[in-house]
Protein backbone atom coordinates (compact mmCIF):
# COMPACT_ATOMS: atom_id res chain seq x y z
CA UNK A 1 0.00 0.00 0.00
CA UNK A 2 2.80 2.35 0.94
CA UNK A 3 4.61 1.49 -2.28
CA UNK A 4 1.48 2.43 -4.31
CA UNK A 5 1.22 5.77 -2.48
CA UNK A 6 4.90 6.45 -3.12
CA UNK A 7 4.51 5.55 -6.81
CA UNK A 8 1.44 7.81 -7.04
CA UNK A 9 3.35 10.67 -5.46
CA UNK A 10 6.22 10.09 -7.86
CA UNK A 11 3.77 10.49 -10.73
CA UNK A 12 1.76 13.46 -9.43
CA UNK A 13 4.51 15.73 -8.14
CA UNK A 14 6.56 15.75 -11.37
CA UNK A 15 3.37 16.41 -13.36
CA UNK A 16 2.38 19.27 -11.04
CA UNK A 17 5.86 20.77 -11.25
CA UNK A 18 5.76 20.77 -15.04
CA UNK A 19 2.29 20.68 -16.59
CA UNK A 20 0.52 21.90 -13.44
CA UNK A 21 2.62 25.06 -13.29
CA UNK A 22 2.02 25.66 -17.00
CA UNK A 23 -1.75 25.36 -16.49
CA UNK A 24 -1.62 27.86 -13.64
CA UNK A 25 0.42 30.24 -15.82
CA UNK A 26 -2.12 29.85 -18.67
CA UNK A 27 -5.04 30.64 -16.34
CA UNK A 28 -3.27 33.65 -14.83
CA UNK A 29 -2.26 34.78 -18.30
CA UNK A 30 -5.88 34.56 -19.47
CA UNK A 31 -7.10 36.65 -16.51
CA UNK A 32 -4.40 39.30 -16.95
CA UNK A 33 -4.68 39.43 -20.75
CA UNK A 34 -8.48 39.63 -20.59
CA UNK A 35 -8.24 42.55 -18.15
CA UNK A 36 -5.65 44.37 -20.30
CA UNK A 37 -7.58 43.84 -23.53
CA UNK A 38 -10.81 45.00 -21.87
CA UNK A 39 -9.16 48.26 -20.80
CA UNK A 40 -7.60 48.74 -24.24
CA UNK A 41 -10.95 48.17 -25.96
CA UNK A 42 -12.69 50.61 -23.62
CA UNK A 43 -10.05 53.29 -24.15
CA UNK A 44 -9.94 52.76 -27.93
CA UNK A 45 -13.71 52.99 -28.34
CA UNK A 46 -13.99 56.04 -26.05
CA UNK A 47 -11.40 57.79 -28.21
CA UNK A 48 -12.54 56.62 -31.66
CA UNK A 49 -16.32 57.10 -31.35
CA UNK A 50 -17.32 60.63 -32.32
CA UNK A 51 -20.75 62.05 -31.65
CA UNK A 52 -22.80 63.75 -34.35
CA UNK A 53 -23.81 67.38 -34.37
CA UNK A 54 -27.14 66.75 -32.65
CA UNK A 55 -26.10 63.80 -30.46
CA UNK A 56 -26.01 64.42 -26.72
CA UNK A 57 -23.22 63.29 -24.43
CA UNK A 58 -25.57 60.73 -22.86
CA UNK A 59 -26.37 59.22 -26.27
CA UNK A 60 -22.67 59.03 -27.12
CA UNK A 61 -21.96 57.19 -23.86
CA UNK A 62 -24.80 54.74 -24.60
CA UNK A 63 -23.29 53.88 -27.98
CA UNK A 64 -19.80 53.51 -26.52
CA UNK A 65 -21.05 51.21 -23.75
CA UNK A 66 -22.90 49.06 -26.29
CA UNK A 67 -19.82 48.69 -28.51
CA UNK A 68 -17.60 47.97 -25.50
CA UNK A 69 -19.95 45.26 -24.22
CA UNK A 70 -20.10 43.49 -27.59
CA UNK A 71 -16.37 43.74 -28.39
CA UNK A 72 -15.22 42.61 -24.94
CA UNK A 73 -17.70 39.71 -25.06
CA UNK A 74 -16.34 38.45 -28.39
CA UNK A 75 -12.72 38.85 -27.25
CA UNK A 76 -13.40 37.12 -23.93
CA UNK A 77 -14.92 34.09 -25.68
CA UNK A 78 -11.96 33.92 -28.09
CA UNK A 79 -9.37 34.11 -25.31
CA UNK A 80 -11.27 31.56 -23.22
CA UNK A 81 -11.35 29.12 -26.15
CA UNK A 82 -7.59 29.43 -26.62
CA UNK A 83 -7.05 29.02 -22.87
CA UNK A 84 -9.16 25.83 -22.74
CA UNK A 85 -7.30 24.33 -25.72
CA UNK A 86 -3.92 25.05 -24.10
CA UNK A 87 -5.06 23.45 -20.83
CA UNK A 88 -6.33 20.37 -22.65
CA UNK A 89 -2.97 20.10 -24.39
CA UNK A 90 -1.15 20.20 -21.04
CA UNK A 91 -3.52 17.59 -19.60
CA UNK A 92 -2.41 15.26 -22.37
CA UNK A 93 -5.28 15.40 -24.81
CA UNK A 94 -4.50 15.78 -28.51
CA UNK A 95 -6.11 19.04 -29.64
CA UNK A 96 -5.57 18.26 -33.34
CA UNK A 97 -8.53 15.86 -33.56
CA UNK A 98 -10.56 18.27 -31.42
CA UNK A 99 -9.89 21.11 -33.89
CA UNK A 100 -10.67 18.84 -36.83
CA UNK A 101 -13.90 17.76 -35.17
CA UNK A 102 -14.77 21.36 -34.44
CA UNK A 103 -14.22 22.15 -38.13
CA UNK A 104 -16.60 19.38 -39.18
CA UNK A 105 -19.18 20.49 -36.64
CA UNK A 106 -18.75 24.07 -37.81
CA UNK A 107 -19.33 22.98 -41.40
CA UNK A 108 -22.50 21.14 -40.39
CA UNK A 109 -23.69 24.14 -38.42
CA UNK A 110 -22.92 26.31 -41.43
CA UNK A 111 -25.30 24.27 -43.57
CA UNK A 112 -28.01 24.10 -40.94
CA UNK A 113 -27.43 27.40 -39.16
CA UNK A 114 -28.66 29.82 -41.79
CA UNK A 115 -30.85 31.60 -39.28
CA UNK A 116 -27.90 31.98 -36.89
CA UNK A 117 -25.77 33.52 -39.65
CA UNK A 118 -28.66 35.81 -40.60
CA UNK A 119 -29.02 36.96 -36.98
CA UNK A 120 -25.30 37.70 -36.65
CA UNK A 121 -25.09 39.63 -39.93
CA UNK A 122 -28.18 41.67 -39.02
CA UNK A 123 -26.66 42.35 -35.59
CA UNK A 124 -23.44 43.63 -37.14
CA UNK A 125 -25.37 46.12 -39.27
CA UNK A 126 -27.47 47.23 -36.28
CA UNK A 127 -24.27 47.99 -34.35
CA UNK A 128 -22.44 49.66 -37.26
CA UNK A 129 -25.43 51.84 -38.19
CA UNK A 130 -26.05 52.75 -34.54
CA UNK A 131 -29.78 52.04 -34.86
CA UNK A 132 -30.20 51.74 -31.09
CA UNK A 133 -28.08 51.29 -27.97
CA UNK A 134 -28.31 49.72 -24.53
CA UNK A 135 -30.54 52.06 -22.52
CA UNK A 136 -32.71 53.16 -25.47
CA UNK A 137 -36.48 52.59 -25.60
CA UNK A 138 -37.42 50.81 -28.83
CA UNK A 139 -40.38 49.19 -30.52
CA UNK A 140 -40.07 46.13 -32.77
CA UNK A 141 -43.33 45.64 -34.68
CA UNK A 142 -45.48 46.00 -31.57
CA UNK A 143 -42.99 44.67 -29.00
CA UNK A 144 -41.44 47.56 -27.13
CA UNK A 145 -39.36 48.24 -24.06
CA UNK A 146 -36.01 49.30 -22.65
CA UNK A 147 -32.95 47.74 -24.30
CA UNK A 148 -31.07 45.85 -21.56
CA UNK A 149 -28.54 43.95 -23.65
CA UNK A 150 -27.32 43.62 -27.25
CA UNK A 151 -25.26 40.69 -28.52
CA UNK A 152 -24.31 39.81 -32.06
CA UNK A 153 -27.26 37.40 -32.23
CA UNK A 154 -30.12 39.05 -30.37
CA UNK A 155 -31.43 42.04 -28.45
CA UNK A 156 -32.93 41.79 -24.97
CA UNK A 157 -35.61 44.31 -23.98
CA UNK A 158 -37.82 44.71 -20.91
CA UNK A 159 -41.31 46.14 -21.33
CA UNK A 160 -43.28 48.30 -18.89
CA UNK A 161 -44.78 45.22 -17.21
CA UNK A 162 -41.29 43.92 -16.44
CA UNK A 163 -41.48 41.15 -19.05
CA UNK A 164 -38.15 40.38 -20.73
CA UNK A 165 -38.20 39.74 -24.52
CA UNK A 166 -35.27 38.08 -26.35
CA UNK A 167 -35.51 39.02 -30.02
CA UNK A 168 -33.15 37.51 -32.66
CA UNK A 169 -31.78 40.22 -34.94
CA UNK A 170 -32.91 38.37 -38.05
CA UNK A 171 -36.53 38.69 -36.92
CA UNK A 172 -36.33 42.48 -36.61
CA UNK A 173 -37.90 44.03 -39.70
CA UNK A 174 -38.70 47.51 -38.44
CA UNK A 175 -37.16 49.42 -35.51
CA UNK A 176 -38.75 52.46 -33.87
CA UNK A 177 -36.26 54.17 -31.54
CA UNK A 178 -38.22 56.34 -29.09
CA UNK A 179 -35.18 57.87 -27.41
CA UNK A 180 -32.51 58.70 -30.00
CA UNK A 181 -31.08 62.24 -29.89
CA UNK A 182 -34.24 63.69 -28.33
CA UNK A 183 -37.84 62.80 -27.54
CA UNK A 184 -41.07 64.72 -27.99
CA UNK A 185 -44.22 65.54 -26.05
CA UNK A 186 -47.07 65.05 -28.52
CA UNK A 187 -50.35 65.65 -26.73
CA UNK A 188 -53.96 66.12 -27.84
CA UNK A 189 -56.43 67.73 -25.42
CA UNK A 190 -60.12 68.37 -25.95
CA UNK A 191 -61.72 71.67 -24.94
CA UNK A 192 -65.32 72.81 -24.99
CA UNK A 193 -66.75 74.46 -28.10
CA UNK A 194 -67.69 77.38 -25.82
CA UNK A 195 -64.01 78.03 -24.97
CA UNK A 196 -62.21 81.17 -26.13
CA UNK A 197 -59.42 79.75 -28.29
CA UNK A 198 -57.05 82.69 -27.78
CA UNK A 199 -57.49 82.39 -24.02
CA UNK A 200 -56.80 78.65 -24.20
CA UNK A 201 -53.62 79.26 -26.24
CA UNK A 202 -52.32 81.77 -23.68
CA UNK A 203 -53.02 79.42 -20.77
CA UNK A 204 -51.43 76.39 -22.48
CA UNK A 205 -48.32 78.32 -23.51
CA UNK A 206 -47.90 79.77 -20.01
CA UNK A 207 -48.19 76.33 -18.43
CA UNK A 208 -45.60 74.94 -20.86
CA UNK A 209 -43.21 77.85 -20.26
CA UNK A 210 -43.54 77.61 -16.48
CA UNK A 211 -42.85 73.88 -16.64
CA UNK A 212 -39.73 74.41 -18.78
CA UNK A 213 -38.43 77.04 -16.33
CA UNK A 214 -39.12 74.92 -13.23
CA UNK A 215 -35.75 73.90 -11.67
CA UNK A 216 -37.04 70.36 -11.20
CA UNK A 217 -37.92 69.90 -14.88
CA UNK A 218 -35.79 72.31 -16.93
CA UNK A 219 -32.94 69.79 -17.38
CA UNK A 220 -35.39 67.36 -18.97
CA UNK A 221 -36.97 69.85 -21.40
CA UNK A 222 -35.28 71.08 -24.58
CA UNK A 223 -38.13 73.27 -25.83
CA UNK A 224 -41.20 74.28 -23.82
CA UNK A 225 -44.44 72.47 -24.74
CA UNK A 226 -46.58 74.94 -26.69
CA UNK A 227 -49.88 75.12 -28.56
CA UNK A 228 -49.38 73.99 -32.18
CA UNK A 229 -52.80 73.95 -33.83
CA UNK A 230 -56.42 72.95 -33.62
CA UNK A 231 -56.10 69.32 -34.57
CA UNK A 232 -59.74 68.40 -35.19
CA UNK A 233 -63.39 69.12 -34.44
CA UNK A 234 -64.64 66.11 -32.47
CA UNK A 235 -68.23 65.31 -31.54
CA UNK A 236 -68.03 66.89 -28.10
CA UNK A 237 -64.79 68.88 -28.15
CA UNK A 238 -62.29 70.97 -30.09
CA UNK A 239 -59.06 68.95 -30.04
CA UNK A 240 -55.86 71.00 -29.75
CA UNK A 241 -52.32 69.66 -30.25
CA UNK A 242 -49.41 70.53 -27.96
CA UNK A 243 -45.77 69.81 -28.88
CA UNK A 244 -42.47 70.14 -27.03
CA UNK A 245 -39.02 68.50 -27.13
CA UNK A 246 -37.43 66.68 -24.19
CA UNK A 247 -34.28 64.78 -23.38
CA UNK A 248 -34.37 61.12 -24.50
CA UNK A 249 -36.82 58.92 -22.52
CA UNK A 250 -38.11 61.95 -20.57
CA UNK A 251 -41.22 62.53 -22.70
CA UNK A 252 -43.50 60.37 -20.54
CA UNK A 253 -42.51 62.04 -17.27
CA UNK A 254 -42.85 65.51 -18.78
CA UNK A 255 -46.20 64.64 -20.41
CA UNK A 256 -47.60 63.42 -17.10
CA UNK A 257 -46.57 66.58 -15.27
CA UNK A 258 -47.86 68.76 -18.12
CA UNK A 259 -51.28 67.08 -18.05
CA UNK A 260 -51.53 67.65 -14.31
CA UNK A 261 -50.62 71.33 -14.61
CA UNK A 262 -52.98 71.90 -17.55
CA UNK A 263 -55.85 70.31 -15.59
CA UNK A 264 -55.19 72.62 -12.63
CA UNK A 265 -54.80 75.67 -14.89
CA UNK A 266 -57.98 74.92 -16.87
CA UNK A 267 -59.98 74.58 -13.65
CA UNK A 268 -58.58 77.87 -12.37
CA UNK A 269 -59.30 79.68 -15.67
CA UNK A 270 -62.74 78.16 -16.17
CA UNK A 271 -61.80 76.23 -19.31
CA UNK A 272 -63.93 73.13 -19.67
CA UNK A 273 -62.54 69.75 -20.69
CA UNK A 274 -65.74 68.13 -22.01
CA UNK A 275 -66.82 64.53 -21.94
CA UNK A 276 -69.04 62.82 -24.53
CA UNK A 277 -72.68 63.85 -24.24
CA UNK A 278 -75.83 62.77 -26.00
CA UNK A 279 -78.65 65.26 -26.54
CA UNK A 280 -82.08 63.59 -26.83
CA UNK A 281 -84.93 65.55 -28.39
CA UNK A 282 -88.37 64.31 -27.45
CA UNK A 283 -91.34 65.19 -29.54
CA UNK A 284 -94.25 66.53 -27.48
CA UNK A 285 -97.81 65.90 -28.55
Amino acid sequence: MKEQIVNLQDLIFPWLMTHGIKIVIVVIGFIVLNSIVKKLVQRSIRVSVRSGTYVSKEAEIKRENTLIRICTGVIRISLLSICVLMILSEVGLEIGPILAGAGIVGLAVGFGGQYLIRDIISGIFIIIENQYRVGDVVNFDGTGGLVEDISLRMTTIRDLDGTVHHIPHGDIKRVANLSKTYSRVNMNIGISYKSNIEHVIRVVNKVGKDLAEDPTWKESILSAPQFLRIDSFADSAIVIKILGDTQPIKQWEVSGELRKRIKVAFEHEGIEIPFPQIVIHSETK
